[in-house]
Formats: structure tokens, C-alpha cells, sequence
């Protein structure tokens, strides 16, 4: 429930009254007070959250209306006083207006905007300079991505042309100041060597689509529940969302100074592919909670522009899609690590010669030329009806292994260790 204060000329608070009765609205009042040049009438009303907009629309036609809207939940009780808990728990979404207003405001200062972007940079360069975690997870929190990413959503759907240009904006400077202060402090220290935390964040899995598409679908959801309702504070689904774009940003400015331009491309991927997966999720949620073209104290929406923003990011998202999965395996890494310890275990299992103890895959760090490497380190232990020798043993599966990476088109050059542990002896 929201509180508004509305100030209108003399002689029209009843009309207000009558006008915020009839939407539900509670605890209602009106007083005669003395404006700055004339007398005015103040009607104090008490609304549910989707009312507010249908409120702001009726009074639309009213002389030199001034309405302050207080944007904390109210808790209105009305008499019987045993009817309080029933009162307090009817919680709404938040009024399209409302959510939309709030994404303006988020549009403020540069200097403020830019400063978080730069440390969000400087702690993202240290944690995967150092291989800190937790370092990471710090510049998720302050990097200043969540608000551009979801009033593109908003812009969206809207049909807001303009606001879309400025959010866009906004996001790829983010973007850009967090990359070139990776990139700075990279140079400075003359980095040289690709770190695990650089090596796992370039790595992308056939699924990363999904993460952008939830991170979306929340951030939108935080914006429209009631702040008495949502059980997700925003700095959670913030976080959500810069989870994969901060240390993405960092990896590029890191990986681009040091000549890698395989992880440089990596991290762009992710980086417009979170963008387009967020605006698409968080636009369609958007719309379904009411937020459309033209609505009160809102014209500028077209509602041509939904559809035709909402078909280009769908267009976009395929088209980085196709991009994945026609470069195998280069941004595919992860998932292709995991189905070929899968090929590895069947390949084990059908040779008949020993037991699958342990599969460590991977692709390697250093970037050799024309190949894809990946190094697979495994542990068999031999089965007990074996009578050959361990080397014969490791030959035959080495063999195996590698012919059933290469027939299944990984497109990867398999360097596989296979070690054969024996059972220890009885004395």
C-alpha cells in the first residue's frame, strides 16, 4: 500500500475524496491549507500499489495537480481492530508508474555511476590477478551493471526509444571504464601469465544462455513485487546479474593487454550475450505486470516499438547463439569437459580391462595453434579377471579413449595420462 499526498486548487479535494474512495483507497482525509500564492485543498489517501497509476490517470484532468508519492509500503488499519492481519497481508505489485519512475531515478550522477564502475574494475582485476574468490564476489556487489541492464528492460517495454539509447549507453561505459582500468593495471605490472581464476572465468558452457535469462526474469520481478512482499532483497538480484558481467569485464581488459585474444573474445561473448538475455526475460515480465506504451504522467512510449525492440533482441540472442555452437568447442569449453568425462568413463567400461577411478578433464591454458587441446588425466584400476600388464593395460585405453573423443567430433586434440593403480598386496 502506498501513501499519497495530492495538492490540488480550492474547492476540488472532494472531488479527489470521491475519486480515491472509489479505487479502494483507506485511511483517507482532506484538509484546506495555504499554497505559496493561493488556497489549497491536501487529500491525504492510503492506496494498494496497483491502484496507484489508476489514480494519477483520473486526476489527470485536474488544474495544477501535485502529487507526492511515498514510495515505502503503508500499513493502513482500519477499524475492526480484529481485522488487522487481514488488512496487512493484501500486498500488491508496485503500479507500472511506479516501477518506471524508480527506473529513472536510477539514471543519476555519471561521476557516481563511473566511480563504482572503476572499482568494480580495480577489485575484479585483483581477485583474478590473485585467484580470490571472494574478491569476486565483492565486485559483483559494487559493480554498477544491474540498473543500465534493467532499464533497458524497461525502455523496452515501454517502447521507449530514448531511454533505451541512454541505457545502452550507460551500460557498455560501465562496461568500457571497468575493462580499461583491468586493462591498466595488467600493463602496469607487465601480466604475463593467465591465472586459474582468468583461465575459469573464459570458460563458457553450452548453457550460460540460461543464467542472463534468469538474472533478467529476478532483477524484473524484485522491481514490480512490493518491498513487504519480495522474499529477495534488490542487492541479491543485483548481484545476480553482475555475477556475469564483472568478472567477464575484467577478464577482457586482462586478457587483451596480454595478447590472449581467444579469452578476449570469450568475454565479449558473455558480455552481450548477459545484455540481450537480460533485456529479452526482463521485458517479457515486465509487460505481463501491466507496464505497456501509454499510461498516466507517460507519453512517450510507441507502441510499435515493443515488438520491433523485443524482435531485434530476439534476432540478436539467436544470432549469438549460432555463434556459440557453430565454434566448437571454443565457447563450449565447460560442457565439452563434462561430456568428455562421460565418453571417457563409456570408453573404460566397454574395454573390459579395468574400473573408471577417476576422470580429470580439461582444456589446457596455453594457447597452441591449431589445435584445441584437451588434457584428460585418468585413474583405472584394473578388474580382477586382467591378466595383462599395466603398461598394455594403459596403452590399449589410451588408445580407446582417444579414438572415442575423436569419432564423437569434439574437434579437440585428446592428450591423454591414463594411470593403472593396483590393489595392495596381503602379506
Amino acid at each position: 500500500m502506498r501513501q499519497l499526498l495530492i495538492q490540488v486548487p480550492q474547492g476540488h479535494g472532494k472531488e479527489v475524496l470521491d475519486i480515491a474512495q472509489s479505487l479502494g483507497g483507506s485511511n483517507l482525509a482532506f484538509l484546506e491549507a495555504k499554497g505559496i500564492d493561493n488556497p489549497v485543498d491536501v487529500v491525504i489517501v492510503h492506496l494498494s500499489n496497483r491502484r496507484v497509476e489508476d489514480l494519477m490517470q483520473a486526476l489527470e484532468g485536474f488544474p495544477n495537480v501535485q502529487i507526492a508519492l511515498n514510495p515505502r509500503g503503508i500499513m493502513a488499519l482500519q477499524p475492526p481492530a480484529s481485522e488487522a492481519a487481514n488488512q496487512v497481508t493484501d500486498v500488491k505489485a508496485r503500479s507500472p508508474i511506479e516501477v518506471f519512475l524508480s527506473g529513472l531515478q536510477s539514471v543519476g550522477s555519471w561521476k557516481g555511476f563511473l566511480g563504482y564502475a572503476a572499482a568494480a574494475g580495480i577489485v575484479v582485476w585483483i581477485g583474478l590477478f590473485t585467484n580470490t574468490s571472494y574478491l569476486l564476489v565483492a565486485a559483483m556487489l559494487i559493480a554498477p551493471f544491474a540498473g543500465p541492464a534493467m532499464n533497458v528492460a524497461l525502455a523496452t517495454a515501454r517502447g521507449d526509444r530514448h531511454l533505451l539509447g541512454r541505457s545502452v549507453v550507460r551500460y557498455f561505459a560501465a562496461l568500457v571504464v571497468a575493462i580499461a582500468v583491468a586493462a591498466l593495471l595488467s600493463f602496469i605490472l607487465r601480466q604475463e601469465t593467465v591465472t586459474e581464476q582468468m583461465a575459469s572465468t573464459s570458460t563458457i558452457s553450452a548453457v550460460a544462455v540460461l543464467l542472463p535469462l534468469v538474472a533478467g526474469a529476478a532483477g524484473a520481478l524484485n522491481l514490480v513485487q512490493s518491498e513487504r512482499s519480495s522474499l529477495v532483497s534488490g542487492a541479491a538480484t543485483g548481484m545476480l546479474i553482475a555475477a556475469s558481467l564483472a568478472p567477464p569485464a575484467g577478464l577482457v581488459g586482462m586478457a587483451g593487454v596480454m595478447g590472449r585474444w581467444d579469452m578476449t573474445i570469450n568475454g565479449i561473448f558473455v558480455l552481450l550475450l548477459q545484455l540481450v538475455g537480460i533485456n529479452l526475460s526482463a521485458a517479457i515480465v515486465f509487460r505481463l505486470y501491466g507496464i505497456s506504451a501509454q499510461g498516466a504522467r507517460y507519453k512517450r512510449g510507441k507502441a510499435w516499438a515493443f515488438p520491433a525492440i523485443l524482435a531485434a533482441t530476439v534476432a540478436a540472442l539467436a544470432g549469438l547463439l549460432t555463434w556459440q555452437f557453430s565454434n566448437s568447442p571454443d565457447l563450449q569449453r565447460s560442457s565439452r569437459s563434462q561430456w568428455a568425462t562421460a565418453e571417457i568413463q563409456t570408453a573404460v567400461e566397454r574395454s573390459g580391462l579395468a574400473t573408471l577411478v577417476e576422470a580429470n578433464v580439461r582444456f589446457t591454458r596455453p594457447d597452441i595453434t591449431g589445435q584445441n587441446t584437451l588434457l584428460g588425466t585418468v585413474y583405472v584400476q584394473r578388474q580382477s579377471s586382467v591378466d595383462e600388464t599395466a603398461e598394455a593395460i594403459q596403452t590399449q585405453l589410451t588408445e580407446d579413449i582417444q579414438m572415442r573423443l575423436l569419432d564423437q567430433n569434439f574437434n579437440v586434440t585428446p592428450l591423454i595420462e591414463v594411470t593403472v593403480l593396483e590393489e595392495p598386496t596381503l602379506r
